[in-house]
């Protein structure tokens, strides 16, 4: 599993994610989870964000390697899956129950999440997107969960901070999520069990 961060008693930041956290099209320096990193230490906190990101993985992907990706002994977790759900027009029941077994694995380690939730493709329909888009704050709301509404926020249909496919952010796509999603992961940090998430000053 590739990590960002170098500091041994940081942080650990599980970004569980498809291709918009793995860094789809991008080189490893422009990815999500490196400059989330780099934003946090840029605001005093030190991370080691774990990629766990994998290209075209849906919520039940994201489920069947779970134990996997916790190997690691995160402390806190970002789930950032439901896109390739609704991008293959999933029935909404099994990305809602597929999140739903997520996040109460978590809880059930003690590990502070934060659902970072995804919107229908309009093609689908107004009755598939309504329940589709409900799935994230409902399954967020059961599980005690931060919620952030929707990842690409600023980033959707904005042709100049997408790579040509119209889907995965560029460079400067990811600087704009990056920064509308901070103050919430910073809030994430905050609720680690027993850790100090500003370490400002101890570098």
């Amino acid at each position: 599993m590739a990590r960002t961060g170098d500091a041994a008693d940081s942080v650990r930041l599980l970004a569980l994610g498809d291709s918009l956290t793995a860094g789809f099209g991008l080189p490893k320096e422009d990815a999500f989870t490196t400059k989330l990193a780099r934003a946090l230490l840029a605001k005093g906190y030190r991370v080691e964000v774990i990629d766990a990101g994998v290209s075209g993985d849906t919520t039940a992907g994201g489920l069947a390697r779970l134990d996997w990706a916790l190997a690691d002994k995160p402390d806190v977790a970002i789930v950032a899956l439901g896109g390739n759900d609704g991008l293959r027009g999933l029935e909404p029941a099994e990305t809602r129950s597929n999140l739903d077994a997520i996040l109460k694995k978590l809880s059930d380690k003690k590990i502070p999440a934060m659902v970072a939730g995804m919107l229908a493709p309009p093609n689908l329909g107004r009755e598939f997107g309504a329940e589709f888009n409900a799935v994230f704050p409902e399954v967020a709301a059961k599980n005690a969960a931060l919620l952030y509404p929707f990842f690409l926020d600023g980033v959707a249909a904005e042709r100049e901070l997408n790579q040509p496919d119209g889907i995965h952010p560029n460079a400067a796509g990811v600087d704009v999520i990056v920064g509308r999603m901070l103050p919430s992961v910073i809030e994430l940090i905050g609720s680690a069990s027993g850790v100090q998430a500003n370490s400002r000053g101890s570098r």
